[in-house]
Protein backbone atom coordinates (compact mmCIF):
# COMPACT_ATOMS: atom_id res chain seq x y z
CA UNK A 1 0.00 0.00 0.00
CA UNK A 2 1.24 3.81 -0.79
CA UNK A 3 2.17 6.06 1.62
CA UNK A 4 -1.46 8.35 0.13
CA UNK A 5 -3.13 5.25 0.51
CA UNK A 6 -2.25 4.71 4.21
CA UNK A 7 -2.53 8.45 5.45
CA UNK A 8 -6.28 8.81 3.61
CA UNK A 9 -8.70 9.98 6.36
CA UNK A 10 -10.71 7.19 7.77
CA UNK A 11 -14.24 9.30 7.26
CA UNK A 12 -13.38 8.81 3.60
CA UNK A 13 -15.41 5.25 2.85
CA UNK A 14 -19.05 4.80 2.30
CA UNK A 15 -19.68 3.62 5.46
CA UNK A 16 -18.21 6.60 7.25
CA UNK A 17 -20.31 8.67 4.58
CA UNK A 18 -23.56 7.23 5.53
CA UNK A 19 -26.19 9.76 7.08
CA UNK A 20 -27.38 8.99 10.18
CA UNK A 21 -29.56 11.91 10.88
CA UNK A 22 -31.25 14.47 9.37
CA UNK A 23 -33.28 17.42 11.29
CA UNK A 24 -35.05 20.78 9.97
CA UNK A 25 -34.44 23.91 12.70
CA UNK A 26 -36.75 26.63 12.10
CA UNK A 27 -36.09 29.80 13.86
CA UNK A 28 -36.40 33.85 13.46
CA UNK A 29 -33.64 36.15 14.62
CA UNK A 30 -35.33 38.84 13.36
CA UNK A 31 -37.12 37.17 10.17
CA UNK A 32 -37.91 33.09 9.07
CA UNK A 33 -35.29 30.99 7.99
CA UNK A 34 -35.36 27.25 7.39
CA UNK A 35 -32.34 25.35 7.66
CA UNK A 36 -31.46 21.51 7.14
CA UNK A 37 -28.92 19.94 8.99
CA UNK A 38 -27.54 16.43 7.70
CA UNK A 39 -24.81 14.19 10.19
CA UNK A 40 -22.65 11.24 8.95
CA UNK A 41 -21.89 8.49 10.64
CA UNK A 42 -18.66 9.90 11.07
CA UNK A 43 -19.59 13.19 13.03
CA UNK A 44 -19.51 15.16 9.47
CA UNK A 45 -22.56 17.15 9.56
CA UNK A 46 -23.42 19.76 6.76
CA UNK A 47 -26.05 22.57 6.60
CA UNK A 48 -28.66 24.04 3.81
CA UNK A 49 -31.01 26.65 3.33
CA UNK A 50 -34.36 25.81 2.70
CA UNK A 51 -36.03 29.41 3.31
CA UNK A 52 -39.19 30.27 1.14
CA UNK A 53 -40.28 33.88 2.49
CA UNK A 54 -43.53 34.01 3.27
CA UNK A 55 -44.31 29.92 2.28
CA UNK A 56 -41.51 28.51 5.72
CA UNK A 57 -43.11 26.17 6.92
CA UNK A 58 -44.25 24.26 3.36
CA UNK A 59 -40.95 23.52 3.32
CA UNK A 60 -40.36 22.57 6.30
CA UNK A 61 -43.04 20.09 5.99
CA UNK A 62 -42.11 18.76 2.52
CA UNK A 63 -38.84 17.85 4.19
CA UNK A 64 -39.51 16.94 7.52
CA UNK A 65 -42.28 14.72 5.55
CA UNK A 66 -41.35 13.37 2.48
CA UNK A 67 -37.77 14.31 1.61
CA UNK A 68 -35.85 13.54 5.21
CA UNK A 69 -36.80 9.67 5.60
CA UNK A 70 -35.35 8.98 2.61
CA UNK A 71 -32.09 10.21 3.45
CA UNK A 72 -31.30 7.97 6.35
CA UNK A 73 -28.48 5.83 5.30
CA UNK A 74 -27.85 6.99 2.28
CA UNK A 75 -24.26 7.98 0.68
CA UNK A 76 -23.78 11.87 1.75
CA UNK A 77 -21.20 11.36 -1.07
CA UNK A 78 -23.13 10.32 -4.09
CA UNK A 79 -24.73 14.15 -4.38
CA UNK A 80 -25.63 13.57 -8.49
CA UNK A 81 -27.47 10.54 -7.39
CA UNK A 82 -29.32 11.88 -4.13
CA UNK A 83 -30.44 15.22 -6.72
CA UNK A 84 -31.70 12.81 -9.40
CA UNK A 85 -33.79 10.75 -6.43
CA UNK A 86 -35.25 14.05 -5.11
CA UNK A 87 -36.02 15.47 -8.60
CA UNK A 88 -37.13 12.72 -10.77
CA UNK A 89 -38.29 10.17 -8.20
CA UNK A 90 -40.88 12.90 -6.95
CA UNK A 91 -42.38 12.91 -9.98
CA UNK A 92 -44.19 15.92 -9.09
CA UNK A 93 -41.40 18.01 -10.33
CA UNK A 94 -40.24 21.40 -9.89
CA UNK A 95 -41.85 24.12 -8.34
CA UNK A 96 -40.40 26.46 -5.53
CA UNK A 97 -41.31 24.38 -2.65
CA UNK A 98 -39.91 21.13 -4.03
CA UNK A 99 -36.69 23.01 -5.76
CA UNK A 100 -36.18 24.74 -1.89
CA UNK A 101 -36.31 21.47 -0.57
CA UNK A 102 -33.78 19.89 -3.32
CA UNK A 103 -31.31 22.75 -2.54
CA UNK A 104 -31.22 22.18 1.26
CA UNK A 105 -30.08 18.68 0.87
CA UNK A 106 -27.95 19.82 -1.85
CA UNK A 107 -26.09 22.45 -0.11
CA UNK A 108 -25.42 20.42 3.12
CA UNK A 109 -23.95 17.14 1.05
CA UNK A 110 -21.82 19.84 -0.86
CA UNK A 111 -20.75 21.17 2.94
CA UNK A 112 -20.00 17.85 4.28
CA UNK A 113 -18.08 16.83 1.19
CA UNK A 114 -15.74 20.22 1.14
CA UNK A 115 -15.15 19.07 5.17
CA UNK A 116 -14.40 15.19 4.19
CA UNK A 117 -12.28 16.53 1.12
CA UNK A 118 -10.41 19.33 3.63
CA UNK A 119 -11.27 22.14 1.08
CA UNK A 120 -13.32 25.30 0.77
CA UNK A 121 -16.46 24.43 -1.43
CA UNK A 122 -15.07 26.92 -4.34
CA UNK A 123 -12.08 24.66 -4.56
CA UNK A 124 -14.05 21.49 -5.39
CA UNK A 125 -16.58 23.35 -8.16
CA UNK A 126 -13.00 23.83 -9.66
CA UNK A 127 -11.06 26.96 -7.77
CA UNK A 128 -11.03 30.57 -8.21
CA UNK A 129 -12.01 32.70 -11.02
CA UNK A 130 -11.55 35.62 -9.29
CA UNK A 131 -10.53 36.88 -5.69
CA UNK A 132 -13.76 38.61 -4.75
CA UNK A 133 -17.31 39.10 -5.80
CA UNK A 134 -18.90 42.09 -6.87
CA UNK A 135 -21.97 43.20 -4.98
CA UNK A 136 -24.75 45.50 -4.51
CA UNK A 137 -26.58 46.92 -1.95
CA UNK A 138 -30.00 48.62 -1.28
CA UNK A 139 -30.41 51.78 -1.48
CA UNK A 140 -33.90 53.37 -0.88
CA UNK A 141 -35.59 57.12 -0.30
CA UNK A 142 -38.87 58.27 -0.07
CA UNK A 143 -38.32 60.63 -2.93
CA UNK A 144 -35.92 60.74 -5.23
CA UNK A 145 -33.81 63.08 -2.96
CA UNK A 146 -33.49 60.53 -0.13
CA UNK A 147 -33.45 57.90 -2.35
CA UNK A 148 -29.86 59.98 -3.86
CA UNK A 149 -28.18 60.36 -0.30
CA UNK A 150 -28.87 56.87 0.47
CA UNK A 151 -26.98 56.05 -2.26
CA UNK A 152 -24.58 58.09 -1.48
CA UNK A 153 -24.23 56.97 1.65
CA UNK A 154 -23.31 52.86 0.46
CA UNK A 155 -20.90 55.21 -1.73
CA UNK A 156 -19.34 56.25 1.27
CA UNK A 157 -19.19 52.32 2.57
CA UNK A 158 -17.32 51.04 -0.62
CA UNK A 159 -20.01 49.74 -2.69
CA UNK A 160 -19.42 50.29 -6.16
CA UNK A 161 -22.88 48.95 -7.16
CA UNK A 162 -26.01 50.05 -5.67
CA UNK A 163 -29.69 48.93 -6.23
CA UNK A 164 -31.46 52.78 -5.97
CA UNK A 165 -36.00 52.83 -5.60
CA UNK A 166 -37.74 55.60 -4.57
CA UNK A 167 -41.46 56.53 -3.66
CA UNK A 168 -43.50 56.63 -6.57
CA UNK A 169 -45.83 60.45 -5.41
CA UNK A 170 -49.41 59.44 -5.20
CA UNK A 171 -48.81 55.69 -4.47
CA UNK A 172 -48.15 54.69 -0.25
CA UNK A 173 -45.90 51.74 0.13
CA UNK A 174 -44.09 51.49 -3.01
CA UNK A 175 -41.68 48.47 -3.13
CA UNK A 176 -38.22 48.39 -1.99
CA UNK A 177 -38.97 51.35 0.53
CA UNK A 178 -38.06 50.71 4.08
CA UNK A 179 -39.53 52.28 7.01
CA UNK A 180 -36.63 51.46 9.48
CA UNK A 181 -33.31 50.01 9.50
CA UNK A 182 -33.46 47.96 6.38
CA UNK A 183 -35.85 46.81 3.88
CA UNK A 184 -37.83 43.48 4.95
CA UNK A 185 -41.25 43.31 2.95
CA UNK A 186 -43.13 40.13 4.78
CA UNK A 187 -44.15 42.44 8.01
CA UNK A 188 -47.27 40.98 9.08
CA UNK A 189 -48.93 38.04 9.74
CA UNK A 190 -51.43 38.47 7.04
CA UNK A 191 -50.98 39.61 3.56
CA UNK A 192 -50.76 43.79 3.90
CA UNK A 193 -52.07 45.19 0.65
CA UNK A 194 -50.59 48.09 -1.16
CA UNK A 195 -51.71 50.18 -4.51
CA UNK A 196 -50.05 50.26 -7.56
CA UNK A 197 -49.89 53.56 -10.31
CA UNK A 198 -48.08 52.45 -13.35
CA UNK A 199 -48.02 55.95 -15.07
CA UNK A 200 -46.99 57.36 -12.19
CA UNK A 201 -43.72 55.05 -11.64
CA UNK A 202 -42.92 55.37 -15.21
CA UNK A 203 -42.73 59.10 -14.77
CA UNK A 204 -40.90 58.92 -11.43
CA UNK A 205 -37.74 56.57 -12.51
CA UNK A 206 -36.50 58.43 -15.28
CA UNK A 207 -35.98 61.34 -13.35
CA UNK A 208 -34.60 59.43 -10.09
CA UNK A 209 -31.48 58.03 -12.40
CA UNK A 210 -31.23 61.38 -13.83
CA UNK A 211 -30.56 62.92 -10.63
CA UNK A 212 -28.47 59.93 -9.26
CA UNK A 213 -26.10 60.69 -11.80
CA UNK A 214 -26.29 64.30 -11.64
CA UNK A 215 -25.12 63.27 -7.80
CA UNK A 216 -22.75 60.75 -7.91
CA UNK A 217 -21.09 60.66 -11.91
CA UNK A 218 -20.63 57.71 -13.89
CA UNK A 219 -18.45 55.38 -11.99
CA UNK A 220 -20.80 53.93 -9.68
CA UNK A 221 -22.85 51.20 -11.15
CA UNK A 222 -26.40 51.70 -10.95
CA UNK A 223 -29.61 49.19 -10.83
CA UNK A 224 -33.17 49.11 -10.39
CA UNK A 225 -35.96 46.25 -9.53
CA UNK A 226 -38.77 46.74 -11.01
CA UNK A 227 -40.45 43.89 -9.36
CA UNK A 228 -42.75 42.44 -12.04
CA UNK A 229 -45.13 45.46 -12.10
CA UNK A 230 -45.30 46.06 -15.88
CA UNK A 231 -46.44 44.89 -18.79
CA UNK A 232 -44.08 43.83 -21.74
CA UNK A 233 -44.68 47.56 -23.82
CA UNK A 234 -44.76 49.50 -20.67
CA UNK A 235 -41.23 47.63 -19.57
CA UNK A 236 -39.55 48.32 -23.29
CA UNK A 237 -40.53 51.76 -22.77
CA UNK A 238 -38.84 52.05 -19.22
CA UNK A 239 -35.44 50.45 -20.73
CA UNK A 240 -35.90 53.29 -23.11
CA UNK A 241 -35.90 55.84 -20.99
CA UNK A 242 -33.32 55.03 -18.57
CA UNK A 243 -30.82 54.55 -21.79
CA UNK A 244 -29.15 57.63 -21.20
CA UNK A 245 -28.24 56.54 -16.96
CA UNK A 246 -26.60 53.35 -18.40
CA UNK A 247 -27.75 50.98 -15.75
CA UNK A 248 -25.97 48.19 -14.80
CA UNK A 249 -29.13 46.21 -15.27
CA UNK A 250 -33.19 46.63 -14.74
CA UNK A 251 -34.50 44.06 -13.20
CA UNK A 252 -37.44 42.04 -13.48
CA UNK A 253 -39.38 44.46 -16.11
CA UNK A 254 -42.56 42.19 -16.23
CA UNK A 255 -43.31 39.01 -15.06
CA UNK A 256 -41.31 36.12 -16.82
CA UNK A 257 -43.67 33.36 -17.00
CA UNK A 258 -44.41 34.53 -20.61
CA UNK A 259 -40.56 34.52 -21.90
CA UNK A 260 -41.58 36.16 -25.44
CA UNK A 261 -42.61 39.13 -23.95
CA UNK A 262 -38.65 39.92 -23.14
CA UNK A 263 -38.35 40.14 -27.15
CA UNK A 264 -41.02 43.08 -27.37
CA UNK A 265 -38.37 44.95 -24.17
CA UNK A 266 -35.14 43.72 -26.67
CA UNK A 267 -36.66 45.45 -29.89
CA UNK A 268 -37.02 48.78 -28.24
CA UNK A 269 -33.84 48.92 -25.53
CA UNK A 270 -30.13 48.35 -24.71
CA UNK A 271 -30.81 48.32 -21.42
CA UNK A 272 -29.36 45.53 -19.65
CA UNK A 273 -32.08 42.77 -18.39
CA UNK A 274 -32.01 41.08 -15.33
CA UNK A 275 -34.46 38.29 -14.23
CA UNK A 276 -34.86 34.93 -12.30
CA UNK A 277 -35.27 35.50 -8.38
CA UNK A 278 -38.49 33.56 -8.50
CA UNK A 279 -37.65 30.88 -11.12
CA UNK A 280 -36.69 26.93 -9.94
CA UNK A 281 -35.13 25.58 -13.02
CA UNK A 282 -33.36 26.22 -16.23
CA UNK A 283 -36.81 25.43 -17.78
CA UNK A 284 -38.00 28.49 -16.52
CA UNK A 285 -35.31 30.66 -18.66
CA UNK A 286 -34.50 28.51 -21.30
CA UNK A 287 -36.07 30.67 -24.07
CA UNK A 288 -34.04 33.79 -22.48
CA UNK A 289 -30.93 32.72 -22.21
CA UNK A 290 -30.46 30.77 -25.59
CA UNK A 291 -32.24 33.87 -27.49
CA UNK A 292 -30.39 36.59 -25.26
CA UNK A 293 -33.10 38.47 -24.46
CA UNK A 294 -31.45 38.59 -20.89
CA UNK A 295 -28.14 39.64 -19.83
CA UNK A 296 -27.98 38.45 -16.09
CA UNK A 297 -30.16 35.64 -14.53
CA UNK A 298 -30.64 36.15 -10.79
CA UNK A 299 -31.87 32.12 -10.06
CA UNK A 300 -31.14 31.30 -6.31
CA UNK A 301 -29.31 28.55 -5.04
CA UNK A 302 -31.77 27.77 -2.28
CA UNK A 303 -34.79 28.19 -4.64
CA UNK A 304 -33.26 26.47 -8.16
CA UNK A 305 -32.42 23.20 -6.50
CA UNK A 306 -29.10 23.55 -5.34
CA UNK A 307 -25.65 23.85 -6.65
CA UNK A 308 -25.84 20.91 -8.80
CA UNK A 309 -28.56 22.46 -10.46
CA UNK A 310 -27.47 25.86 -10.54
CA UNK A 311 -23.99 25.01 -12.13
CA UNK A 312 -25.80 23.22 -15.17
CA UNK A 313 -27.95 26.33 -15.81
CA UNK A 314 -24.71 28.95 -15.18
CA UNK A 315 -23.44 26.98 -18.03
CA UNK A 316 -26.12 26.79 -20.03
CA UNK A 317 -26.23 30.71 -19.64
CA UNK A 318 -22.38 30.83 -20.54
CA UNK A 319 -23.10 29.46 -24.01
CA UNK A 320 -25.45 32.49 -24.87
CA UNK A 321 -23.20 35.25 -23.06
CA UNK A 322 -25.49 35.06 -20.17
CA UNK A 323 -24.12 36.21 -16.53
CA UNK A 324 -24.88 35.24 -12.98
CA UNK A 325 -26.42 37.69 -10.60
CA UNK A 326 -28.19 35.46 -7.95
CA UNK A 327 -30.59 36.83 -6.03
CA UNK A 328 -29.19 37.66 -2.14
CA UNK A 329 -31.81 39.18 0.01
CA UNK A 330 -32.43 38.89 3.63
CA UNK A 331 -35.18 36.46 2.94
CA UNK A 332 -32.17 34.50 2.15
CA UNK A 333 -30.21 32.60 5.01
CA UNK A 334 -26.11 33.50 5.25
CA UNK A 335 -25.93 29.57 4.60
CA UNK A 336 -27.32 30.49 1.13
CA UNK A 337 -25.27 33.67 0.53
CA UNK A 338 -22.08 31.20 1.69
CA UNK A 339 -23.04 28.80 -0.67
CA UNK A 340 -23.74 31.53 -3.23
CA UNK A 341 -19.90 33.33 -2.89
CA UNK A 342 -18.23 29.99 -3.00
CA UNK A 343 -20.33 29.48 -6.69
CA UNK A 344 -19.65 33.61 -7.39
CA UNK A 345 -15.61 32.88 -6.77
CA UNK A 346 -15.23 29.94 -9.15
CA UNK A 347 -18.21 30.34 -11.60
CA UNK A 348 -16.33 31.77 -15.03
CA UNK A 349 -19.61 33.77 -16.43
CA UNK A 350 -19.87 35.86 -12.84
CA UNK A 351 -21.91 39.06 -13.12
CA UNK A 352 -22.99 40.76 -9.48
CA UNK A 353 -23.94 39.16 -5.98
CA UNK A 354 -26.90 40.90 -4.49
CA UNK A 355 -26.57 41.51 -0.98
CA UNK A 356 -28.53 42.91 1.78
CA UNK A 357 -26.89 43.33 5.61
CA UNK A 358 -28.72 40.57 7.90
CA UNK A 359 -29.46 41.50 11.37
CA UNK A 360 -26.84 41.26 14.27
CA UNK A 361 -29.13 38.05 15.94
CA UNK A 362 -29.09 36.08 12.12
CA UNK A 363 -25.26 36.83 12.07
CA UNK A 364 -24.89 35.12 15.73
CA UNK A 365 -26.97 32.10 14.99
CA UNK A 366 -26.02 31.92 11.54
CA UNK A 367 -21.60 32.71 12.20
CA UNK A 368 -19.83 32.63 8.55
CA UNK A 369 -16.27 33.46 7.18
CA UNK A 370 -17.24 35.51 4.34
CA UNK A 371 -16.31 39.13 4.72
CA UNK A 372 -17.45 42.61 2.90
CA UNK A 373 -14.34 44.32 1.24
CA UNK A 374 -14.00 46.97 -1.16
CA UNK A 375 -17.43 46.69 -2.30
CA UNK A 376 -16.81 42.77 -3.09
CA UNK A 377 -17.10 39.75 -0.37
CA UNK A 378 -14.47 37.33 -0.07
CA UNK A 379 -15.31 33.95 1.02
CA UNK A 380 -12.83 32.05 3.40
CA UNK A 381 -10.70 28.96 2.92
CA UNK A 382 -12.81 27.22 5.84
CA UNK A 383 -13.47 23.44 4.48
CA UNK A 384 -17.13 23.25 3.12
CA UNK A 385 -19.13 26.26 2.26
CA UNK A 386 -17.88 28.30 5.47
CA UNK A 387 -21.46 29.15 7.30
CA UNK A 388 -22.53 27.01 10.59
CA UNK A 389 -25.35 27.07 12.76
CA UNK A 390 -25.60 27.88 16.86
CA UNK A 391 -28.47 25.62 17.13
CA UNK A 392 -28.92 26.37 21.03
CA UNK A 393 -28.90 30.32 19.72
CA UNK A 394 -31.57 29.50 17.07
CA UNK A 395 -34.08 28.00 19.77
CA UNK A 396 -34.21 31.42 21.62
CA UNK A 397 -35.79 32.74 18.55
CA UNK A 398 -39.38 30.86 17.47
CA UNK A 399 -41.00 31.07 14.30
CA UNK A 400 -43.00 34.31 13.85
CA UNK A 401 -45.65 34.10 11.04
CA UNK A 402 -45.30 36.40 8.03
CA UNK A 403 -46.35 37.31 4.75
CA UNK A 404 -45.39 39.15 1.86
CA UNK A 405 -47.54 42.04 0.48
CA UNK A 406 -49.82 42.37 -1.82
CA UNK A 407 -50.93 44.71 -4.74
CA UNK A 408 -54.46 45.82 -5.82
CA UNK A 409 -54.59 48.92 -8.73
CA UNK A 410 -56.38 52.00 -8.11
CA UNK A 411 -59.62 50.14 -8.98
CA UNK A 412 -58.95 47.26 -6.52
CA UNK A 413 -57.89 44.50 -9.07
CA UNK A 414 -55.04 42.56 -8.06
CA UNK A 415 -52.02 43.23 -9.67
CA UNK A 416 -47.69 41.39 -9.36
CA UNK A 417 -46.65 43.08 -5.88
Amino acid sequence: MSNAASTAPSHGSSRDREIVDAKVIVTSPGRNFVTLKITTRSGVHGIGDATLNGRELAVASYLQDHVLPNLIGRDAGRIEDMWQFLYRGAYWRRGPVTMSAIAAVDVALWDILGKMADMPLYQLLGGRSREGALVYGHANGRDIAEASDAVGRFIEQGFLAVRAQCGVPGVKKAYGISSGKGYEPAESELPAETVWNTARYLDVVPQLFARLRADHGPQVELLHDVHHRLSPIEAARLARSVEPYRLFWLEDATPAENQKGFELIRQHSVTALAVGEVFNSIWDCKHLIENQLIDYIRTTIVHGGGITHLRRLADFAALHQVRTGFHGATDLSPVTMGAALHFDTWVPNFGIQEYMFHTDETDAVFPHDYVLRGGRLHVGDTPGHGVDIDEALAAKYPYAPKQLPVARLEDGAMWDW
